[in-house]
């Protein structure tokens, strides 16, 4: 099995002259889901809308995609930094593409059962109805929004796993000398940070969101960590995932 620590041990050089960086990554989604949300907010203030910030929670898919490019501008920038291209890490691998399939298949076959478990349960046992739960977020947009939702699946290839897994893993790896921990940190934040698309200021809501990515987040990583030349494979599955996820709002 592929492990990524060559990678890590190569980069510790540029994480002495920018150590704080990848710590901050962690966080620059949330913060810039936060961000966006209050801007649309402002927005619906300005328009004269009730109630602006529960009305800015139905707009996430804006939220979102508008993170995404502003996620892929910071990862650029960050690998420039260094030295290298970000999109390198999105390359396929020529010389190992047929056995990284085989083992994005197993990683599949195992890991997605597993991430996809607690969505209902959960809300469930927190709500007592998960009907709940998915009312909160899943609201009724106009026909041209849902249209331009598809940007969020359509960009979170680039910005969301190479955030967490492509960039920030590897250099705490690197600082912490503990592939294991950076396992943990990357996989929390990356399910931490839904709990902020949108933010909904509603405990049960919180943890339900935190609650059922965060599976997903370790199995993901644990692929990632174990073999580094995956991460192609889970972005695209990842887009697909959450096409499926912006359809959802065309039945309701």
């Amino acid at each position: 099995m592929q492990t990524n620590t060559s990678n890590s041990l190569s980069i510790v050089h540029s994480t002495e002259t920018g150590a704080l960086a990848p710590w901050l990554m962690l966080f620059s989604r949330s913060v810039l889901f936060i961000a966006f949300q209050i801007l649309i907010a402002l927005i619906l203030v300005a328009a004269g809308t009730n109630s602006a910030w529960d009305e800015s929670a139905r707009w996430w898919t804006f939220m979102a995609f508008f993170t995404n490019f502003a996620s892929l501008y910071l990862l650029v920038h960050l690998f420039n930094t260094e030295g290298k291209r970000f999109w390198d890490i999105l390359h396929f691998s020529r010389e190992t593409w047929k056995t990284d399939l085989l083992w994005f298949i197993g990683f599949s076959i195992i890991g997605l059962p597993i991430a996809a478990a607690p969505r209902e349960p959960l809300a469930a046992a927190i709500f007592g109805n998960a009907a709940i739960a998915t009312n909160m977020m899943f609201r009724p947009l106009p026909t041209w929004a849902l249209v331009l939702s598809f940007l969020f699946p359509l960009t979170i290839w680039f910005a969301e796993l190479p955030t967490y897994f492509g960039y920030c893993m590897p250099r705490i790896e690197a600082q912490l000398r503990n592939g294991w921990l950076a396992w943990i940190i990357a996989s929390f934040f990356l399910a931490a940070q839904h709990m902020f698309l949108p933010f909904i200021l509603n405990g049960g809501y919180l943890l339900w969101r935190f609650g059922m990515f965060l599976p997903f987040a370790l199995v993901t990583g644990l692929a990632l960590k174990s073999r580094p030349t995956l991460l192609p494979y889970f972005v695209i599955a990842h887009a697909l995932m959450d096409i499926t996820t912006v359809l959802v709002y065309l039945m309701i």
